[in-house]
């Protein structure tokens, strides 16, 4: 792996729809580089005719292609096929990834790109794997519970992962044999529209994955109100997903999965162990991608005999953190992703130190990165429950601290009153990891580490403010499936 010029990265242009791609669109929608601010492309932006266009393409690709009706056994070779194109192109992938995005080049090409082709991988041995139910019934008939594909999903992903979560919607969806309208992030379009590409190399029938860019407000929101569009997959903010699940309610009942917005608590205990390998967890869990990610461990709940000790070593930690260009082979401090986010970031740091917080570190930019958007980790202490930083999500690379003396006043503070996404447990004595994981109310509570592996057996999804439904894990295949009910008479 080595640096590359982002001029010379090819970038895919319009949405995708049947295969290949199509302009159309009111306007373009300018890209910005997060690494220097500069301009690196643009997009059509999506009108209700292009999303209705490919829906219907989408509908009519299902009926002539026969996708939801093919042996599951065919639809996972095709998708098998579809991960190994991902893993020889990722360079390319990669590549587009860090230039528009705020994913470094090493951590698009060690961890985005094989992450994107192994989910994809697990859905597609998820085909064959699900089957219906015999159930008991009376005398002289049989009853049966069959599951069939919704027909046209509607997805909507993020900027923060855009090619690990294009995974998380389109794998378990097309598995499940429905076509796949999905709308990316508009800050975040290349590495999706190259992944359609691959799909039809891979042997997906045409239109069966379309891409329309836009915004959400008018591009994604005519998707999700769409007859045609049977169910609906969205991850970004909590607000927006309120809006989403609603558009849904009103527009077809159509059930919808949401990942929404967390503030992850990360609860350490005195018997936690090494205070440098623990160290180590609390400070990547709040500086991965700069914070710029729904489960990020934003919130430090720390026993008071180690307090001192571990917030000094979180803060160490920290500081060795230096900004780069995405495009540079050594960079793993990542940029906020424009200069709005970096704006939002700031004004709530500085909110909360209005409110009586003490900045241990950070509190602004790094200085001397030119027009990119790098924020300083930053660690605040002296706060409680009001203070915003710990009340608010605020997607940057901001640490909160939290002093408890016992176990049941940990736990109280790791709660939220909104958010439940994710939460991290540290401690070395079973029965009390096991109280807490059992107390905590978070859709997902990692154990002496954080963050998500490749097992992706395992779901991920939110309580609360924090989401509706999973994805990963087979409760993400099952996610896009309607079951339906038969009973038959035989005397």
């Amino acid at each position: 792996m080595s640096d590359f010029d982002p001029g010379d990265v090819r970038l895919p242009g319009g949405h995708f729809i049947g295969g290949s791609p199509v302009a159309g669109g009111q306007s373009d929608i300018e890209v910005n580089r997060p690494s220097d601010g500069l301009l690196l492309g643009a997009v059509p932006d999506g009108d209700a005719d292009l999303v209705d266009r490919a829906v219907q393409n989408a509908h009519q690709a299902l009926q002539d292609s026969g996708w939801d009706r093919r042996p599951p056994r065919e639809r996972a070779r095709i998708l098998r096929r579809w991960a190994d194109l991902i893993d020889e192109h990722s360079l390319t992938l990669g590549r587009l990834e860090a230039v528009s995005s705020t994913r470094p080049i090493h951590d698009c090409i060690r961890h985005e790109v094989p992450f994107t082709a192994e989910a994809i991988r697990f859905f597609a041995e998820c085909a064959d794997k699900y089957s219906g139910d015999l159930l008991p019934t009376r005398g002289g008939s049989l009853g049966l519970l069959a599951p069939e594909p919704y027909g046209v999903v509607g997805a909507i992903t993020p900027w923060n992962f855009p090619l690990s979560m294009a995974s998380w919607k389109c794998g378990p969806a097309l598995a499940a044999g429905n076509a796949v309208v999905l709308k990316p992030s508009e800050l975040t379009p290349f590495s999706t529209l190259y992944l359609a590409e691959l799909a039809i190399q891979a042997g997906l029938p045409a239109g069966v994955l379309n891409i329309v860019n836009g915004y959400g407000a008018s591009t994604g929101s005519a998707l999700v109100r769409h007859p045609l569009v049977r169910k609906v997959s969205f991850t970004g903010s909590t607000a927006t997903g309120a809006v989403v699940m609603s558009e849904a309610a009103h527009h077809g009942m159509k059930p919808a999965t949401l990942e929404l917005g967390g503030k992850s608590p990360q609860l350490v205990f005195e018997d936690a162990g090494d205070i440098r390998e623990v160290a180590g967890r609390i400070a990547k869990g709040f500086t991965s991608n700069a914070g710029q990610a729904c489960v990020a461990g934003t919130r430090l709940i720390v026993q008071r005999r180690i307090a001192a000790a571990l917030v000094e070593a979180v803060a160490e930690e920290v500081a060795e953190l230096r900004p780069g260009l995405t495009w540079q082979a050594a960079t793993r401090y990542a940029p906020l992703i424009n200069g709005r986010q970096a704006d939002k970031v700031h004004e709530a740091v500085q909110a909360s130190i209005a409110a009586g917080a003490r900045a241990l570190t950070g509190g602004g930019f790094f200085e001397g990165t030119g027009g990119g958007f790098f924020y300083r980790p930053t660690i605040l202490t002296e706060i409680d429950a009001n203070t915003p930083a710990v009340r608010d999500e605020i997607f940057g690379p901001v640490l909160t601290v939290q002093v408890f003396d016992d176990e049941d006043e940990g736990i109280a503070l790791a709660g939220h009153p909104v958010y439940g996404l994710a939460a991290g447990v540290h401690t070395q004595d079973l029965g009390r990891a096991l109280r807490a994981t059992r107390a905590l109310a978070a859709g997902t509570v990692w154990v002496n580490r954080y963050g998500r592996t490749h097992d992706f057996i395992v779901p991920t999804g939110g309580f609360n403010g924090s989401g509706v439904g999973k994805d990963l894990g087979r409760q993400a295949f099952e996610a896009n499936l309607r079951h339906k009910s038969v009973l038959i008479d035989f005397d």
